[in-house]
């Protein structure tokens, strides 16, 4: 029977009692833990799981209670939770007032950085090694990074400054992309220990040292040795990019030999000056579906951890991430200009199969946002119409290549904004809550946030119609209903029938709700008119003007307040920029506004509407239901909507004690 090692650590400090049989064990229990409950909760598996000997070796060599461990993206930190004391209510994982899943300062001493984002560690070590150094103190900086994110621009930026500082700190270097050459392995390893040798390192310098103090010719000596050692290095080294660069080199090792990694690390707290470790790891290791599809198991949801297979709805209906990823293969079918573009996110945008069908017009920038919307820009000068398929939480990162690159220009880039509003169980550094306030105060570009899967095929159909500027399209995660899904909502003297009806081109006379929101569905490829609101329910107590995932709660809002007495009419926006002007002023002719996003309600889509309405000078009572100033933890979406006062009971109750504090005039 095998002994239960998992429970028995408490704290980072147990490990070091454990024999190596012992640690192969509990990096095994480690590894059934995580898959455990990541079927259940869904997570960052894969790369946790090629990772579990690089943190179990950190643990044991550092003690990070006074040394830090920087993560990058965090994708690789199951194992360090499960070591630091959170194993007992790791099964909270990702879940409302659980156990986040990336690194959170406050949730451990052990969590020196909130990572969530790639790239970023080296910058962050930098940092912390330059206040240790101006501060006087001795800890030691350790950084966590993945090959994906080295390749992210902000990591070079960090290298260059490392490079040049020469400040001790220590970068292990998981990659979990090469595989390791027996050969060329044991190779680098004997030239690792040697370069990485202390006794080695003093013996050279001093030599070094002695014959430069000789004169020109000691310094030619040294200067011809140093050609002469650099140009067999080179034949033989795969590590001289860093060394070249001023940082000592050691590796590829072997990321799941233990002894091999604590000797690395060991060695590496010696020397003087930036170090990079290079470990070589599976990702997935353990789990034989991980392992064969890690791109599934990079970000998964529930799953059967007998088998991997994930766990679906039979009847859910397309996301809006397929429901995209098909309409981009419609036009791009019909327009040979159409290229397509990613920022690492193949599977997560909906490309797979763009990048099947058209291999010339799809290009995987990897972890470099910023690259990403310039080249879009670039494409677009010489004549294409780039689609920049990009997570509005990683947008962000692109800001400035958005304004300048792109707006500024005028240049007809499509940026479809993937997971909009609350994501859910990533957290806040993945929520897409910003995107609206960030995006609508930039001049020359448009923004269109669709609800139904009809709308959001009409909307990239109308963004690649535009010529003079840019547009955002964004989408929310999860399921896209059909515009048929709505129809449940609509009563049948509803005058808002008519203005779905005219948009299918039926006769809304004869047709009920049901046929005309299906006949819109038929038209999906029609363009929408810009900056064209519709009226979804007509009512003269008050008016709602939604977007987006928050038009059903509108138009269940209003059914509620309809038992109430209070009839409300409902507007689908769906142009956040340019705004219906029109609509608005029709809607303040009720007296009373309300506003609903799954944004962040400071400059967003209310912003918007408020900021018309004195324009227009108009003083109606306004209500704005929006995602607060305050970053939003982790949970389901459903529930940080109920705990926030975003679901229409909420609303509802909100807008009719307004009601009550002021007396409706007729």
């Amino acid at each position: 029977m095998t002994t239960d090692l998992l429970h028995d650590i408490e704290r980072p400090d147990d490990l070091r009692a454990l024999s190596p049989s012992e640690l192969a064990a509990l990096a095994t229990q480690i590894r059934e833990r995580m898959i455990a409950v990541t079927a259940k909760t869904g997570g960052h598996l894969a790369s946790s799981l090629g990772a579990v000997e690089i943190i179990i070796a950190l643990h044991r060599v550092f003690d990070f209670s006074s040394d830090r461990l920087v993560f990058d993206v965090g994708h690789q930190s199951y194992a360090h939770k499960i070591i630091t004391g959170r194993n007992s209510n790791f099964d909270t994982l990702r879940q409302k007032g659980g156990v986040s899943g990336f690194p959170k300062r406050d949730e451990s001493l052990f969590d020196a950085h909130d990572a969530g984002h790639a790239s970023d560690s080296l910058s962050i070590a930098c940092g912390l090694a330059t206040a240790r150094d101006l501060s006087g103190r001795h800890e030691h900086i350790v950084a966590l990074i993945g090959d994906a994110s080295l390749s992210g621009g902000l990591a070079f930026e960090a290298l260059n400054q490392i490079g040049q500082d020469r400040k001790k700190i220590i970068m292990v270097l998981n990659d979990n992309e090469m595989s390791i050459s027996k050969n060329v392995g044991a190779l680098s390893l004997y030239l690792g220990k040697v370069r990485m040798s202390k006794p080695y390192i003093l013996t050279r310098d001093t030599v070094e040292g002695g014959l430069e103090r000789t004169g020109r010719v000691g310094r030619a000596l040294v200067n011809a040795g140093e050609a002469a050692k650099s140009s067999v290095k080179k034949l033989v080294v795969p590590g001289m990019f860093f060394e070249d660069m001023g940082i000592k080199y050691i590796g590829p090792i072997d990321g799941h030999n233990l002894g091999r990694l604590e000797e690395a690390l060991e060695a590496a707290r010696v020397i003087d000056g930036p170090v990079l470790i290079h470990a070589v790891t599976k990702k997935g290791r353990g789990f034989t579906p991980a392992e064969a599809m890690p791109e599934l198991f990079h970000g998964v949801g529930s799953f059967d951890p007998r088998t991997g297979m994930v766990i679906k709805n039979a009847a859910a209906a397309p996301s809006y991430t397929e429901v995209f990823g098909t309409a981009l293969l419609q036009e791009a079918a019909q327009n040979e200009d159409v290229v397509a573009i990613t920022a690492g996110m193949t599977s997560g945008t909906g490309l797979v199969a763009f990048k099947e069908s058209f291999p010339g017009r799809f290009i995987d920038v990897g972890i470099a946002e910023e690259h990403a919307v310039a080249l879009a820009a670039g494409l677009a000068l010489g004549g294409k119409r780039p689609i920049a398929a990009i997570y509005s939480t990683f947008l962000q990162r692109a800001y400035d290549q958005v304004v300048i690159d792109v707006a500024l220009q005028k240049l007809p880039v499509v940026f479809c904004v993937d997971r909009a509003g609350l994501v859910g169980e990533d957290g806040s550094t993945h929520q897409g809550v910003l995107d609206l306030a960030y995006l609508r105060c930039i001049p020359n570009l448009r923004i269109i946030a669709p609800y139904t899967a009809a709308d959001l095929k009409r909307a990239l159909h109308t963004a690649l119609s535009i010529d003079d500027g840019p547009t955002a399209i964004r989408y929310p995660r999860g399921e896209a209903p059909s515009e048929a899904a709505l129809a449940e909502y609509y009563a049948a003297r509803d005058t808002g029938q008519e203005d779905l009806a005219a948009d299918a081109g039926s006769d809304a006379g004869a047709a009920d709700a049901a046929d005309a929101v299906a006949a819109a569905d038929a038209a999906a490829t029609d363009t929408l008119p810009v900056g064209k609101a519709r009226m979804l329910r007509s009512g003269n107590d008050l008016a709602l003007l939604a977007v987006g995932n928050m038009v059903p709660v509108a138009l269940e809002c209003a059914n509620i307040l309809s038992a109430q007495g209070v009839q409300a009419s409902v507007a689908d926006m769906l142009w956040v920029k340019p705004l219906d002007c029109e609509m608005v002023q029709r809607a303040a002719a009720t007296g009373h506004i309300v506003t609903l996003e799954n944004g962040s309600a400071m400059g967003g889509f209310g912003s918007a509407v408020l900021e018309e309405l004195v324009n227009l000078q108009l003083t109606p009572l306004v209500q704005t239901f929006g995602l607060p100033d305050a970053f939003i933890e982790h949970g389901a979406p459903s529930a940080l909507l109920q705990e926030l006062g975003l679901t229409a009971p909420d609303i509802a109750q909100q807008i009719l004690a307004r009601l009550n504090e002021t007396p409706r005039t007729t």
